[in-house]
């Protein structure tokens, strides 16, 4: 009966131990993925804005005074 008990403790520390190893590298996968996933959709609703919205002629205007004052 001891030595099941011994044995039994031993597996569960071999078992457990690469098992928590594990989900912590899963996890930190997942994050980064989530992370990377809210990153291009943020950016995904700026680049729809800018290409599907119709400007004003006085927007573009600015927008093109301002593009020439940064490469001057």
């Amino acid at each position: 009966m001891r030595n099941i008990l011994i044995t039994s403790v031993l597996q569960n520390l071999l078992f457990c131990i690469p098992k928590a190893a594990l989900l912590h590298g899963k996890s930190v996968g997942f994050a980064l993925q989530k992370s990377r996933f809210r990153n291009a959709k943020a950016q995904l609703s700026l680049f729809k804005r800018i290409i599907f919205t119709e400007l004003s002629r006085k927007a573009r205007t600015f927008l093109l005074r301002g593009c020439l004052k940064e490469y001057l």
